[in-house]
């Protein structure tokens, strides 16, 4: 970071606002997947209590995908124009609400079809438990465009693909603690005929709510808005050449020592027009990183969503071994994301799509590996081989981000994220109900896995096309 030219106390100040930025933006987003990433953990209790299919679970996190890509499609424009943290605040307490609302679903469908029980019932109850998860899905999508704002204004590109690994670790951390506390959760009360506590499945909303509703207090106090919503006038602390070379920024600007644009040559000259036209939509390097998202996600969702189910029933693991190796699942992929964040900046130049394409290869064979080990054998190996694909996929999760974000630049950093996340999210039209239609088609898991194996390694071959990509487009 450029501290040349500014005095200590401002750059000191910078600083420490950084790192409030960092560790309560991780937090938000922390939260924001206790309230999303629950549902994978009570489906077997609302399989159990309510005769819901695995085609209707399914189908619950296809839309869930769907309406949270879409609505990152619209709120990440909107972000770029709106205050991130009273954006951010506002999508945590509505994603809460939603929450509360879909633990309370089978006394609206009460209400809606005049008893408890029958098909009349059970249609209400998927209708209203539908409604509450797909409104989530849109509040959701408030959570990721701020969180990626506040860290391109924060932080010179640089260094944003080692602050953004550190911030991505959010998803890791959030997922594997609710997983943790929900299978827990689960075998608490009377255990019903497929071994899981009735009725337990509401706490599995409730209590991830109360924990948010804690934690959304914090950020009110705490969350800091970009440095010069905080007074700090943050470009001469990130600033980059092509700031430099515009007029608007030139007052505030320090410029790097590296090379500069020949003397001779105005502003306009130096600075081509950008627009969101050019820098996101139009961007060919931005559309394969969005078909690049769609593979990373397809196989990340798979796991988390249906993977406690998965080896219930193909494993023979109970659903609180389940939630602690999807947990360890997690835990590797902070270690990955960390580690692909140092190797882009350290090793490859800024450019992340050649660590992706490593660390994709490791993912489908480590996945790989999971399937051929024999049900019922020792959990050990089970951790070991989920472990393995974690590290592995988090890390291009992470710098997908990294990428579209240093390509589109700060000023277009929450558009690119938006347009992106419209791949990443169609890929729950196979990870949600594509893979219980086809568990429930094949009778068994083998063909829905294995698919997502090959989608994996597809997803290596595009970041492969990326090889050449420069490191940002400043």
């Amino acid at each position: 970071m450029n501290f040349e030219g500014t005095s200590e106390h401002a750059g000191k100040a910078f600083l420490c606002g950084q790192r409030r930025m960092l560790v309560t933006t991780i937090v938000g987003y922390t939260l924001f997947y206790f309230l999303r990433k629950n549902l994978s953990l009570a489906m077997p209790g609302l399989a159990q209590d309510y005769g819901i299919t695995k085609s209707s679970l399914g189908l619950f996190l296809t839309l869930h995908g769907v309406v949270y890509g879409l609505g990152k499609f619209v709120c990440g424009p909107l972000s770029d124009r709106s205050r991130p943290r009273r954006f951010l605040c506002i999508g945590l307490g509505l994603a809460l609400a939603c929450n509360v609302v879909f633990g309370f679903g089978p006394v609206l469908a009460k209400l809606f079809a005049g008893g408890a029980e029958g098909a009349a019932f059970t249609t209400a109850l998927v209708a209203v438990l539908g409604v509450a998860w797909v409104a989530n899905g849109f509040f959701q999508s408030m959570g990721n465009p701020p969180c990626l704002k506040l860290l391109s204004h924060w932080v010179p590109p640089g260094e944003l693909a080692t602050k953004l690994a550190i911030w991505n670790s959010s998803h890791s951390i959030g997922a594997g603690l609710v997983t943790i506390l929900c299978g827990y959760i689960m075998g608490l009360g009377a255990l019903g005929a497929d071994g899981v506590g009735v009725g337990m499945w509401k706490w599995c909303f409730w209590v991830p709510a109360i924990i948010a509703g804690v934690g959304l207090a914090a950020l009110v106090a705490w969350l800091p808005g970009t440095p010069e919503e905080e007074g700090m006038g943050g470009a001469q602390f990130t600033a980059t050449e092509k700031d430099c070379a515009t007029e608007t920024d030139a007052i505030n600007c320090v410029p790097p020592a590296a090379e500069t644009a020949a003397p001779h040559m105005d502003a306009q000259e130096r600075v081509p027009p950008d627009s969101a036209l050019t820098r996101v939509y139009l961007n060919p390097v931005i559309w394969t990183v969005g078909l690049c998202c769609f593979m990373v996600y397809l196989t990340r969702f798979a796991i988390l969503d249906w993977g406690p189910m998965l080896m219930k029933e193909a494993k023979g693991v109970s659903l609180v071994g389940a939630g602690w190796t999807v947990a360890c699942f997690e835990i590797a992929g902070i270690l990955g994301t960390l580690f692909s964040g140092w190797a882009t900046d350290r090793l490859a130049g800024g450019r992340a799509p050649r660590v992706c394409l490593f660390m994709m290869l490791g993912a489908a064979a480590f996945m790989g590996a999971f399937w051929l080990i024999p049900a019922g054998s020792s959990a050990i190996l089970y951790v070991a081989a989920l472990s393995g694909a974690g590290f592995c996929i988090y890390g291009p999760q992470a710098m997908t981000g990294a990428t579209a974000v240093n390509i589109a630049t700060r000023r277009f950093a929450g558009t690119a994220v938006g347009f992106t996340s419209l791949f990443s999210y169609a890929s729950v039209l196979f990870s949600g109900w594509g893979m219980g239609a086809l568990s429930e088609a094949t009778g068994g898991w083998a063909v829905p896995f294995l698919s997502v194996v090959a989608a994996t390694i597809l997803g290596a071959g595009l970041f492969l096309a990326l090889w050449g990509t420069k490191p940002n487009g400043y």
